[in-house]
């Protein structure tokens, strides 16, 4: 894993490991709920710049790297719906997939019926963005082997997220307002009609079969918040 320094919510950095073959970040004990509004975007830029890379099969049996227990596979809930990680018994922590802490961060969003019969009649089969199996689009809309929903990541959704966060960090801190100014300036351009009815679909539809649904969506929106 490699570690990255982030900005704490409240004062302070947080220091978050990641295996970036394996699409898992590690955070520490209430680490993921500590994370600035600054460092939810930084690590969404990281998911992004390693996008291409190949993705490592993750093993069956983990392990906690502070205690060493077996890690156990835990569900959970989130404002954007069911939510999946590894956690220490312990408490030492909680290994999460790149698809999960961007479902639990809000930046996803589940297809409307209309979209997956679209999406159904143009991709026969997508790979699974949480565990990397096959998803069978036309008998399935999850995983047989995780459960994982289809979720896409759009524009809207990743606007609506950054106001939320930002608004209640300001509170706490005044740098904060200067991000969300910032922030707004980048994507409110991504909440115009066209674009965001071009990067709801189009990388889905141009996909080839077992693609990986998150991987397209995060290099389409990555690249148009790049240029604007």
């Amino acid at each position: 894993m490699q570690t990255l320094e982030l900005p704490r919510r409240a004062v302070g950095s947080l220091q978050i490991d990641l295996c970036y073959a394996c699409c898992l970040i590690w955070f520490d004990q209430s680490e993921s709920t500590q994370l600035a509004p600054a460092a939810v975007l930084e690590l969404f830029q990281q998911i992004h710049a390693r996008r291409e890379g190949g993705r490592s099969r993750v093993s069956a049996s983990l392990s906690c790297p502070r205690c060493t227990q077996g890690l156990v596979l835990t569900h959970d809930l989130c404002k954007s719906g069911p939510l999946q990680y590894f956690r220490c018994p312990d408490h030492d922590g909680r290994l999460t997939p790149f698809f999960q802490f961007l479902r639990e961060k809000q930046f996803l969003r589940a297809l409307t019926p209309s979209e997956l019969k679209h999406v159904r009649a143009e991709v026969k089969q997508l790979q699974c963005s949480n565990c990397g199996a096959p998803v069978d689009l036309e008998h399935s809309t999850s995983c047989s082997y995780c459960g994982s929903a289809i979720a896409v990541l759009d524009a809207d959704a990743v606007k609506e997220a950054i106001q939320m966060w930002t608004t209640e960090d300001a509170r706490a801190r005044i740098a904060a307002a200067e991000a969300f100014a910032r922030a707004q300036n980048i994507y409110a351009s991504a909440s115009s009609a066209n674009a965001s009815q071009s990067l709801h679909l189009d990388p889905i539809l141009h996909a080839e079969p077992g693609s990986d649904l998150m991987q397209l969506c995060i290099s389409a929106l990555g690249d148009f918040l790049t240029s604007v």
